[in-house]
């Protein structure tokens, strides 16, 4: 227990290095931008590659793969069926909502969460590639169906999948590991110093992302919307991943933690991104980004503490 709350720590002392880096503009006003795109096209792959690379496959394609699917689509499910059905949304919106809801940050805060505090990055990957792969094109392809302003093809939506480089790197490991292919050391060495740079980059732009925005503006007109999103992916979803994980497929131990732990991260951020292209849903998923953000680490915490 102690172990993981010094994880927590750790996670919580650079994201604060980050908010201070940002507040104080010491970095100039592009910083943040900077770092995330060096993390999501560099130095992310690279340290998924270097971590599924020696992942056991039977572990990444396995029960926790099923646990983030169901997890993921129940949270879902059910939110667009209330405010759909209830709020009286529009279709998009209550897809967008859905989307804040039930998406998780499995990058940014993912990573860093899985290596401080599960002890392996290989923990994450099952969520990685089920959102990258699977349940964001998902999402957008209906979106796509439901709007006039935007059409994707299948193919498109291949092409998008094959050229994130998050999957690229996963995809490379992955096929490392299946096969035994022994990376000479000379190849592997700049791709562990590269892959380094991830997380501490990560979690300082994060951190300077917390600065600056107000949640919750009564003039939005979307408060239920935004604090039942927030409480369905802090606390609904990590608890149907749990539900599911202990007494369907009677998971204990450090497995069922990380499962849920990973369950509990907060709301991506290109779900805002999303929003932003589709014009719909863009409060609630601002607002929801934010608030679990801020609540995502304390709400992990109290998992720890539950199941320890």
């Amino acid at each position: 227990m102690l172990g993981v709350l010094a994880g927590f720590f750790v996670v919580w002392c650079i994201i604060l290095v980050g908010w201070f880096v940002g507040r104080r503009k010491i970095l100039g006003d592009n910083a943040r931008q900077v770092l995330s795109s060096l993390t999501f096209f560099v130095a992310s792959p690279a340290l998924l590659f270097e971590t599924l690379s020696k992942a056991r496959l039977q572990e990444v394609f396995a029960a926790p793969l099923l646990v983030t699917a169901v997890a993921a689509i129940a949270t879902a499910a059910i939110f667009f069926t209330i405010v759909k059905f209830w709020l009286k949304r529009s279709l998009p919106e209550s897809l967008m909502s859905s989307m804040s809801a039930s998406l998780a940050n499995s990058a940014n805060l993912g990573i860093p969460i899985a290596v401080y505090v599960l002890g392996d990055a290989s923990y994450v990957a099952p969520l990685l590639i089920f959102q990258l792969a699977f349940f964001t094109p998902l999402f957008l392809m209906i979106l796509d169906s439901s709007t006039s302003s935007h059409r994707t093809t299948p193919l498109g939506f291949v092409v998008m999948i094959l050229r994130n480089p998050m999957i690229v790197g996963s995809a490379l490991g992955l096929i490392v590991a299946g096969t035994g292919f022994k990376v000479p050391e000379l190849v592997m060495e700049p791709i562990h110093l590269i892959g380094g740079a991830a997380i501490p980059a990560m979690l300082i732009a994060f951190g300077m992302s917390l600065n600056g925005t107000r949640p919750l503006q009564a003039a939005a007109g979307r408060r239920v919307d935004t604090l039942l999103a927030s409480a369905f992916k802090l606390a609904v979803q990590p608890a149907l991943a749990y539900v599911f994980a202990r007494f369907a497929l009677g998971m204990d131990g450090h497995a069922l933690f990380a499962v849920v732990v990973t369950s509990a991260l907060p709301t991506a951020q290109n779900v805002f991104v999303a929003a932003s292209r589709y014009k719909t849903g863009l409060t609630v998923a601002k607002d929801t980004v934010l608030i679990t953000t801020v609540v995502a680490v304390p709400a992990m915490i109290g998992v720890a503490l539950l199941l320890a």
